[in-house]
């Protein structure tokens, strides 16, 4: 794993698409800061973050398009196959690289509450504290790019799906406001999603038997739920759409409340896509 750590961050600092990354995220930072630090004299710095965290969407696509996506398509995961090391040792030395060259720019941002305290007064526990959720936000949503990279050899097509999933995520609370809160309208949905998980499966696992066992349990589930009390689905899917949003938990710590169930949700996040990052791989590996 060090090894590829290694390999990984040599290549990131002479890779463009880095130093984009970093200065696309201290300059929208740097804007917010002047926008509500100075000009408007707000003492909340976790107010800039939340204000920066829309550049996620661009710039994490940018940064994880290649990882595994570049291996695929120059032919060179054929010699990570050949490493004596597990897949879940490369993910991770990918994934530990990509935190890494995160961590540069946020820890220049990590100076700017306390260049601010010294003309007035400034909370920093809440703004230190929304600085570590940001970073965690940041990392969760950083294994999903991980995850998409590891779909396809094309590293334009997997930084425009992550693009489209971060920019979705980040507007999901919105977007459900219009979302249909009716029964029907959440069945329809659910078996929608239900149709997409087997579709994964299918894809990661090549067996259509756990595939479609899947889907079809999830499924009969829903429709059983469906004809007993329909009730109980009214307003499933708007409230499903908030609870996955990444972006709306953080604003738990922009309100400055430390809110663990947040941070317990951003490390699941962390891991699930990950796994399945290793899924990916092992899948490659086999074929």
């Amino acid at each position: 794993m060090i090894a590829v750590l290694k390999h990984e961050l040599k290549t990131y600092f002479h890779s463009l698409a880095t130093y984009v990354f970093g200065a696309l995220l201290l300059a929208f930072v740097g804007i917010g800061s002047v926008l509500y630090n100075i000009q408007a004299a707000v003492s909340n710095f976790e107010f800039v973050l939340s204000f920066g965290s829309l550049i996620f969407v661009i710039i994490v696509p940018i940064l994880t398009m290649r990882v595994l996506a570049e291996e695929r398509k120059q032919k060179t995961d054929q010699l990570l196959y050949s490493l004596p090391i597990t897949a879940s040792q490369v993910i991770l030395g990918k994934y530990i690289a990509l935190l890494l060259i995160y961590l540069i720019p946020l820890s220049l941002i990590c100076f700017y509450p306390l260049i601010f305290s010294r003309f007035g007064e400034v909370y920093l526990l809440t703004a230190y504290g929304s600085i570590l959720a940001f970073f965690v936000m940041g990392s969760a949503l950083i294994s999903i790019g991980v995850f998409i990279s590891s779909l396809t050899e094309n590293q334009g097509f997997a930084a425009g799906i992550g693009i489209a999933i971060i920019l979705f995520n980040y507007y999901s609370v919105r977007i459900s406001e219009y979302v249909s809160s009716t029964a029907i309208g959440s069945v329809i949905a659910m078996l929608l999603l239900i149709l997409v998980l087997g579709t994964i499966i299918r894809y990661l696992t090549k067996n259509n038997y756990l595939a479609y066992g899947v889907s079809g349990l999830l499924g009969a589930g829903i429709l059983i739920v469906y004809l007993v009390d329909s009730t109980k689905l009214e307003g499933l899917l708007p409230a499903i759409m908030r609870k996955l949003s990444l972006f709306e938990r953080f604003n738990a710590f922009v309100n400055g409340v430390f809110d663990m169930t947040a941070i317990v949700y951003y490390l699941t996040v962390i891991v699930f896509f990950l796994f399945l990052s290793v899924q990916s791989l092992e899948k490659r590996r086999y074929n």
